[in-house]
């Protein structure tokens, strides 16, 4: 019997678990290694998963789950700063038809269920563990970690976020870039009326909406030109928050007198970044944020992270041999999706920045989903 192929995934978010659960299901002996103690399972307010991400997260066996957490939905509502609904169009069902087109859900409750698929798996965990040293060769790479244990594999997936220290130790100098706009984000509960996503152009913020996220909550946002983070206090995120949501109406007075522990509200400018060539070097290669980020203008940021790691696990499973042509293979499938989204969630933006009014967000929004009902 021959010995399984082993791989080492750094980074336990959507795309390294991901990966390490569809590579253990074709029988890989998988590593995975995530820098903090906690496995990111706290992080975050709130998540919009669109019907690709669906679809993956059904290859993961992980879907009714996600449907069952959080809120499914169909539409998305336009409403002026007042609340005023001016326009309501159904959303497209990116997954295909038998998805939803959208299930909203607490992005804490999304890392637990892939945490748990992870360790059903049997793939190994390691927390509070980051990779030291790649020594790479032709057949594998050995790897020092930074609790003083070495390990050898035959492949090497860096999925260690947007700021991936892996990327930059293999030689990959591409950094993110900010976009010009900052996003506010706060868990509250669901207002009975809340069924869908609204958005409010105008006002003192470029965007102001929420997503519910399961029958009794939702999370809200609001988006505006971005500032030094260090000209505000981490004390001052709800009153800050609140200032700019108290400005809009319709359910927003209902959701804002929830917005009152900063230790709640979570500040994050809007990122761009697009590897260019090759999302590899020898024997490690890049998936999800660690290779591209966008604006979450299109809501597909976890989206295509997933989908990195359904194309590079059935391009790995059906292969005799690893190599460059494969993984340079797994780059040319994905960017020819990735860099259309990462280009419209980036206009989408700078058309908001700049204030034009004739801009076509609609039909610019329309073409890039209608792409994304093609598989990966």
């Amino acid at each position: 019997m021959s010995t399984p192929r082993t791989v080492l995934v750094i980074g336990g978010g959507a795309a390294g678990n991901a990966t390490a659960v569809l590579l253990r299901r074709a029988g890989l002996t998988v590593d995975l290694i995530e820098a903090r103690d906690d496995w990111n399972a706290t992080a975050g307010s709130g998540i919009t998963l669109q019907g690709n991400a669906l679809r993956v997260l059904r290859e993961l066996g992980v879907c009714e789950q996600v449907q069952a957490s959080g809120f499914g939905f169909g539409s998305v509502g336009i409403t002026a700063p007042d609340g005023t609904v001016l326009h309501v169009s159904e959303d497209l069902r990116t997954g295909g038809d038998d998805l939803p087109a959208t299930v909203g859900m607490q992005r804490p409750r999304l890392q637990q269920i892939l945490i748990d698929a992870v360790r059903t798996s049997g793939a190994t965990v390691r927390l509070g563990t980051t990779a030291e040293i790649l020594g790479q060769d032709a057949d594998g790479v050995s790897v020092r970690f930074s609790d003083g244990g070495e390990g050898r594999y035959d492949l090497v997936v860096a999925a260690d976020g947007l700021g991936s220290a892996t990327r930059a130790a293999i030689g990959i100098a591409d950094r993110p870039e900010p976009t010009g706009m900052a996003i506010w984000r706060v868990a509250a509960p669901r207002p009975a009326g809340v069924t869908r996503t609204d958005l409010a152009y105008g006002g003192p913020a470029y965007i102001a909406g929420y997503c519910p996220t399961s029958d009794t909550t939702l999370y809200a946002y609001v988006v505006e030109a971005n500032r030094d983070r260090a000209s505000i206090p981490p004390e001052s995120y709800a009153g800050e928050m609140r200032r700019l949501a108290s400005a809009y109406g319709g359910f927003w007075p209902e959701i804002t007198e929830h917005i009152t522990d900063p230790a709640r509200v979570n500040y994050t400018w809007f990122d761009r970044l697009l590897v260019e060539g090759s999302w590899h070097r020898g024997r490690v290669v890049l998936v999800g944020d660690a290779a591209h980020c966008c604006p979450p203008t299109l809501a597909q940021g976890a989206a295509l992270s997933l989908e990195d790691a359904w194309v590079l696990t059935q391009l790995l499973t059906a292969a005799d041999t690893w190599d460059d042509a494969l993984l340079q293979a797994y780059y040319e499938r994905r960017i020819a999706r990735v860099r259309p989204v990462v280009e419209a969630s980036v206009q989408i933006g700078r058309w908001q920045l700049d204030g034009v009014r004739e801009a076509d967000v609609p039909g610019l929004m329309g073409r890039t989903m209608t792409m994304l009902r093609e598989l990966p």
